[in-house]
């Protein structure tokens, strides 16, 4: 177990208020930037994080440490992120084309054109492969974390992170 999750499962331990702040502390901000990646929009982000959290918040008594704190958190929030793009895509055709204009805000970097670009190539990739991609470029997570996170294979966090890559390379291509 990591240092700073031995640290907070003591602070929990001694102490749920002061334990769960320490939580926030460690992971508010990858949390967030994994959310963000997957649903866009900051304010939608900013939500689906609080969920998470609260949901969090209410289930760490019943965590088991079947899996590091850090996984667990990281799948939480990443079935948030899912059920939030589900309800939104009640709203939204989600045809891949004008996804990222449909859905992005005033927190984006318009004038950065590679990355508005490869911004363009994750969302238009299934979302298995979206989760993949994200999780091991972003977060620099291993195949095996990638898995317990989305509930796939190692094998197949792997192939989808391959066949994104591939498929995001092509869109650059293809897009330049």
């Amino acid at each position: 177990m990591q240092d700073k999750e031995r640290q907070i499962w003591e602070a929990l331990e001694k102490d749920q208020a002061r334990g769960i702040s320490l939580l926030m502390e460690a992971y508010a901000e990858p949390v967030y930037w994994h959310v963000r990646r997957l649903v866009v929009r900051h304010e939608d982000a900013q939500d689906v994080v609080q969920d998470a959290f609260i949901r969090i918040y209410k289930a760490i008594g019943s965590f088991r440490r079947e899996s590091a704190l850090s996984t667990w958190v990281y799948r939480i929030a990443t079935n948030e992120a899912l059920r939030a793009l589900q309800k939104r895509r009640e709203t939204v055709t989600l045809d891949g084309s004008g996804i990222f204009e449909q859905q992005a805000d005033f927190w984006t970097d318009w004038s950065d054109k590679d990355a508005v670009r490869l911004q363009k190539a994750i969302l238009s990739l299934p979302r298995k492969q979206q989760l993949a991609f994200n999780l091991r470029w972003y977060d620099e997570l291993e195949y095996d974390e990638i898995a317990r996170i989305t509930g796939m294979s190692a094998g197949a966090a792997k192939a989808n992170y391959h066949f994104a890559k591939e498929k995001i390379i092509q869109y650059i291509k293809d897009h330049d």
